[in-house]
């Protein structure tokens, strides 16, 4: 799932979220992506940020959902996740034994790890944070390297019910 898809599939209250924390704390991040999105539209971006925050980010998460704003929406899905969701991320990597940074960046993902270590890492994470967020991250991460394939990850994505992003709103 590429992350414009993520963005067509996550609820309006989790595309709130990511939108509001990029807003008060990655300030040029949030910035650079209304401008962007507006350069999309042909608009200028003093009126995207006009709209009052309801409209502007639902306006924004229809925008983001679109094939052409992937790379945009990547980038702020990682913002976003490794702004906001740090522990979520150095927890799930810790799960796998994985070497991370601090900021729960990995320099190189290793080869697919066993289906069963991989499944009680994401136990652990739907224990622990809100389903729809550790779905958000899951896949986000499944398709952050294109060179590195998890099929495991896939299934579990694919068998757990928690973890299917559906369209919502």
């Amino acid at each position: 799932m590429k992350a414009h898809e993520i963005f067509q599939r996550m609820s309006s209250a989790t595309a709130g979220a990511v939108f509001l924390f990029l807003q008060k704390e990655e300030k040029a991040v949030y910035k650079a992506a209304i401008q962007g999105l507006a350069n999309q539209r042909n608009l200028r971006s003093v009126y995207i940020e006009r709209k009052p925050p309801n409209d502007r980010f639902r306006w924004m998460k229809a925008a983001l959902g679109r094939p052409i704003s992937d790379t945009l929406a990547t980038h702020l899905l990682q913002a976003w996740l490794l702004g906001a969701h740090k522990p979520m991320l150095n927890e799930f990597l810790d799960a796998l034994e994985i070497a991370h940074e601090e900021d729960g960046t990995v320099e190189e993902l290793p080869a697919c790890p066993p289906k069963e270590k991989i499944a009680s890492a994401v136990d652990e994470l739907l224990a622990t944070y809100p389903a729809e967020i550790a779905a958000v991250y899951l896949h986000a991460f499944r398709d952050m390297d294109s060179a590195v394939q998890w099929p495991a990850l896939s299934e579990i994505l694919q068998q757990k019910p928690e973890l299917q992003l559906k369209s919502q709103t």
